[in-house]
């Protein structure tokens, strides 16, 4: 078996921070899109914006937490 493959908690750590990062991501393209002349609706702007938020205050937590 490859080293790689096997979950450490440094491993385990990166992966949640990695996880963390995408939710903002994803957060911050659906705040881009309904912002768009054709965007959904306002309720999807502030879905998106919650969603970037919490995967900010995840990795934050992540990174800096003791658990």
């Amino acid at each position: 078996m490859h080293p790689l493959l096997f979950i450490t908690v440094h491993n385990s750590l990166r992966l949640k921070e990695v996880a963390g990062a995408l939710i903002a991501i994803a957060g911050g393209v659906m705040v881009l899109g309904s912002m768009m002349p054709l965007g959904r609706r306002g309720s999807q702007w502030l879905a998106g914006l919650a969603l970037a938020l919490g995967g900010v205050i995840l990795v934050i937590a992540l990174h800096w937490g003791h658990g």
